[in-house]
């Protein structure tokens, strides 16, 4: 008997549509399959995947490989209709979320104007700092015009380790906004951890922060070398809590606030092993 049979139609589509908008990044589709699997209803399940993929990639700056480079998608790039723009090869693209296949790309001209100027400078300054500080990066940046004399830049960073036979998933991203504003501009900054651990326990684990600065904005090598300072800055900080904060979970929670509590050598009793003795 499935899960699905006794539940009305609309029943089904809220209980989808919840579930996959909680799937943990790289899982999405195993709960697709899952959700096939236990409401025996596949048409309905994909037929609202392919909207709640669109959500979940956004929402993980999923990288994608268009023509042998990488682009992520997020809301900055969304053109409408599943299809996105890559800045730095000025393509554009369909992507189907649901089986994760790119077509319709199209080359696009883009103006070499100041802002498209800033654009590539810090790009160029953000990967190279990526490439050196994380294991498995990825970053964009992103412009949109607001107005006829300014123009919104934002940075975005992405790494993840995706371990589905080990029992893990983590996400790490982060996004940079700002103005292009005469003389000083103001950043925001972001960031968003996310840690799912699934074997003999289902652990989820989500870190979110926000920072803002006044950086000068005159010259724009200057500006791309002082943004990168200040993101090199701010993930060192929160890299630093979160161990921190490990370290006093360790030290507190696991011995003192358990419902249950570990023995002192903080491992688990293997009872199928005493039961077999």
């Amino acid at each position: 008997m499935s899960v699905g049979q006794g539940l009305y139609e609309s029943e089904k589509v809220s209980l989808i549509c919840r579930l996959l908008r909680q799937s943990p990044p790289g899982e999405f589709r195993q709960v697709v399959q899952d959700l096939c699997a236990l409401l025996q209803d596949d048409e309905l399940v994909r037929q609202e995947a392919a909207l709640a993929g669109a959500h979940h990639n956004k929402n993980s700056f999923t990288p994608v490989l268009v023509i042998g480079n990488t682009v992520l998608l997020t809301q900055y790039i969304d053109l409408g209709g599943y299809h996105f723009f890559h800045p730095q090869d000025k393509f554009s693209f369909e992507f189907d979320h649901l089986i994760t296949i790119i077509s319709k790309t199209h080359l696009h001209r883009v103006m070499l104007d100041e802002g498209e100027l800033w654009r590539v400078a810090l790009h160029k300054g953000l990967n190279a700092y990526v490439n050196c500080h994380f294991p498995v990066e990825n970053c964009c940046v992103f412009k949109k015009s607001l107005g006829k004399r300014q123009m919104l830049l934002v940075a975005c960073i992405e790494a993840h380790q995706y371990q589905l036979p080990k029992h893990w998933n983590s996400l790490w991203k982060s996004d940079w906004t700002f103005a292009l504003t005469p003389v000083t501009t103001r950043v925001t900054g972001i960031f968003l951890l996310q840690l799912h651990y699934f074997r003999d326990v289902n652990l989820h684990v989500t870190v979110n922060k926000s920072v803002r600065e006044s950086l000068h904005a005159i010259d724009r090598n200057q500006f791309s070398t002082d943004f990168v300072k200040f993101v090199k800055a701010e993930d060192n900080k929160i890299q630093t809590a979160i161990l921190e904060n490990i370290q006093t979970l360790s030290e507190h929670t696991w011995k003192k606030n358990l419902r249950r509590r570990l023995p002192v050598t903080l491992t688990f009793m293997n009872w199928n092993e005493l039961l077999n003795n």
